[in-house]
């Protein structure tokens, strides 16, 4: 898989789609040895997959002297799914398949000509569920369609994107990530063999503080306490999973695209560090050109056709999904993001993601068995 770049520029990380974290759901749904994971992790009596959302892969080692247990677990690096972003990786994790297939394109896509936030499910701040059916928006079939289990916090219980990207599976509700354990033992308790749990701690405290404060260090400390008591908590039989869907760094400029490049542009859709311009009518190769002009010195520039030719978002991009792509992407290899007015609170985060470099594109696979 080649994406066109200058020899100048920096390589981006690109997904390898055989060896992501979304090959994890089905090796152990079907308990097939993968290339992420080996038989006897896929075979066991009990499989718990956690996600550490924005555990990222070079994050971890300048943090393993604060991460005994998750430095401690076998397993390496993998990458995560483009856009390197939550709700693409969240629902490539569970279906198995890159969000060419699956749908769930990014943070912000374009839908009937509104752009919607797949987080909140949200058009410009009001509530889409009853315009864009959350049970179909997603294109394939959470956990392949067999029987698992999702323990979480209690606020993305009935969520429309929680509903997209899990679907039907029966969902455990919690208060507190500590209470995460204690649930977690009580399914296998009550007979589950499949569960996916899911915590968001680093997330939120590396976009706030950002990746080089005690803050973010101090939730990696709890985070590796957390996975040191879900192992002691585990029966025998039973393999731990653990996974990140997507890396961070800080990036909190931002950065106007230029009103050259915005000349040919009708919208903008997408996230920060990887944002797409939709074209005019009869556009899309003069905004291609500018946006290379004004913006390929510090990020890469690509069309849609560029990222669809090279597998980016997967071997399969459905017409529904590629509906829901814009026409030219400017994803920074630098620090920064783009801006978009119409996206609320972008200059308020320090870290970010959703870009193709290997901080962002990296995530470990570690696992146990106990």
């Amino acid at each position: 898989m080649v994406v066109p770049t200058a020899s100048s520029l920096p390589v981006p990380t690109l997904p390898d789609h055989s060896r992501s974290n979304a090959a994890i759901i089905p090796a152990v749904s079907f308990g097939v040895a993968s290339e992420v994971l080996p038989e006897h992790v896929v075979r066991a009596d009990r499989v718990v997959v956690l996600v550490l959302d924005s555990l990222g892969w070079e994050q971890l080692e300048a943090r393993r002297h604060l991460a005994p247990t998750l430095s401690s677990l076998p397993g390496g690096p993998v990458t995560t799914v483009a856009p390197s972003t939550t709700a693409a990786a969240l629902t490539s994790i569970s279906t198995g398949v890159p969000p060419g297939e699956h749908g769930i394109v990014g943070y912000r896509f374009r839908v009937d000509g509104a752009v919607l936030n797949a987080l909140r499910w949200t058009v410009s701040g009001t509530d889409h569920r009853d315009t864009f059916d959350p049970a179909l928006a997603q294109l394939a079939t959470p956990f392949g369609g067999t029987d698992w289990e999702v323990v979480g916090d209690r606020q993305y219980r009935g969520s429309a994107f929680t509903e997209a990207y899990l679907g039907d599976a029966a969902y455990h509700p919690v208060w507190h990530p500590s209470s995460m354990i204690v649930e977690v033992r009580r399914r296998i308790d009550a007979g589950a063999k499949r569960i996916y749990a899911y915590y968001d701690g680093i997330d939120h405290v590396a976009h706030v503080y950002g990746m080089e404060t005690g803050h973010v260090d101090a939730e990696y400390g709890f985070a590796d306490w957390f996975v040191h008591q879900l192992i002691d908590s585990l029966p025998a039989g039973t393999a731990l999973v653990v996974t990140g869907d997507h890396g961070q760094i800080d990036a909190p400029t931002i950065q106007p695209v230029s009103g050259e490049v915005l000349g040919f542009a009708d919208g903008r859709s997408g996230e920060a560090r990887f944002r797409w311009l939709h074209a005019k009518r009869g556009a899309a190769e003069d905004l291609h050109a500018a946006a290379q002009d004004q913006h390929g010195h510090h990020a890469w520039i690509w069309s849609l056709d560029e990222i669809i030719d090279s597998n980016l978002f997967g071997p399969v991009v459905s017409d529904e999904a590629r509906r829901r792509l814009g026409d030219v992407a400017l994803v920074p290899f630098e620090p920064f993001g783009f801006d978009d007015p119409n996206e609320p609170h972008l200059d308020r985060l320090v870290g970010r993601h959703g870009s193709m470099t290997s901080a962002e594109m990296l995530v470990p696979v570690l696992y146990a068995v106990v």
